[in-house]
């Protein structure tokens, strides 16, 4: 029998390191006027500067001149080196310091259907192994906040566990930090509705459904494919607001008239560089994140591109699209 995830049992005992609202990057009181830096806690990443990838000098979004990699226990609310300056000084603990924006630049931004945009980028092709989401405000383009989380499979033994992780994650300097942190599907399905609760973007008095806010993907593949996938391999229903989303590509294709095969595409077409390394979810995500600053500073409008019916049955709203 499924369980949604609001059914799940609340029961899961918290991991003592588990502080800050779920290792939330913000505290409780959603900022919407300036891009805030906050502190939590931290992780190992050797995560990469694209070096062929460069900025064009009347890019709208800036970057930070000395990009360093996230810590990883810090999004997940479990740094406990904050008061170490040569960690402090080697990994960012801030969820908006790499997304600059020029305020005098947005003259061509319109106004958009929804105030909030979550930007998600899932990774693990078997189950899901990362679940990262950057939150942006659609009227300042602002990151207020982020969600991230590392997922441990359920049906995979735990010598696949251990290959897989070092296979994908490994060379990315990040797979003791991932065993370290990693937990169960579902309760990240609770973790991430706590978050969405405290943004006051989703409530289960609304009915299950996203408030003023919708998922922004690079594809369709992370909410129309993997997100049922893992719902019945956890035996969870299908939560309700994974109901439609934004296809960036499709919008892309629309608003620029060019057809982008992926991020790395979108990122060169717009001159925009990348930052860390390319299938870390959280980066991606980032980087994604970026690309939708632009376009929103361009002056795109940011529509549903795809709504679900029934976890089988799904409308692409948009005739003119990437197959």
């Amino acid at each position: 029998m499924y369980r949604s995830a609001t059914e799940i049992s609340r029961s899961f005992l918290p991991r003592a390191a588990y502080s800050l609202s779920f290792g939330s990057l913000s505290p409780p009181t959603l900022s919407v006027t300036q891009v805030r830096t906050l502190s939590v806690s931290a992780s190992l990443s050797t995560t990469q500067h694209d070096p062929s990838s460069t900025a064009n000098p009347s890019n709208k979004i800036s970057t930070i001149s000395r990009w360093k990699p996230m810590c990883f226990y810090y999004t997940h609310g479990m740094c406990n080196m904050m008061e170490d300056p040569a960690h402090l000084e080697r990994f960012n603990h801030s969820c908006s310091e790499e997304f600059g924006v020029d305020v005098a630049e947005l003259k061509n931004k319109r106004s958009q259907e929804f105030d909030y945009f979550l930007v998600l980028d899932l990774e693990g092709k078997v189950e899901i192994l990362e679940f990262p989401v950057v939150l942006v405000d659609a009227k300042t383009l602002n990151v207020v906040d982020l969600f991230h989380r590392f997922v441990r499979p359920s049906q995979m033994s735990k010598q696949w566990i251990n290959e897989y992780i070092e296979g994908k994650y490994g060379k990315l300097g990040v797979d003791r930090v991932w065993h370290d942190t990693a937990i169960p599907f579902e309760e990240v399905l609770q973790n991430f509705e706590d978050w969405l609760t405290r943004h006051c973007l989703w409530g289960k008095e609304q009915g299950g459904h996203l408030d003023r806010a919708a998922f922004v993907t690079c594809g369709n593949w992370d909410v129309k494919t993997k997100i049922p996938q893992q719902c019945k391999v956890t035996n969870m229903k299908l939560p309700s607001y994974f109901m439609e989303w934004i296809n960036l590509k499709d919008v892309y294709l629309n608003f620029y008239k060019r057809r982008a095969t992926g991020m790395m595409t979108m990122m060169r077409e717009l001159q925009l560089p990348s930052l860390g390394s390319h299938h870390l979810g959280i980066d991606d995500a980032k980087n994604i994140t970026r690309v939708l600053q632009r376009m929103l500073a361009d002056g795109a409008l940011i529509q549903v591109t795809a709504r679900r019916h029934s976890p089988e049955n799904v409308e692409f709203l948009l005739e003119n699209r990437v197959r």
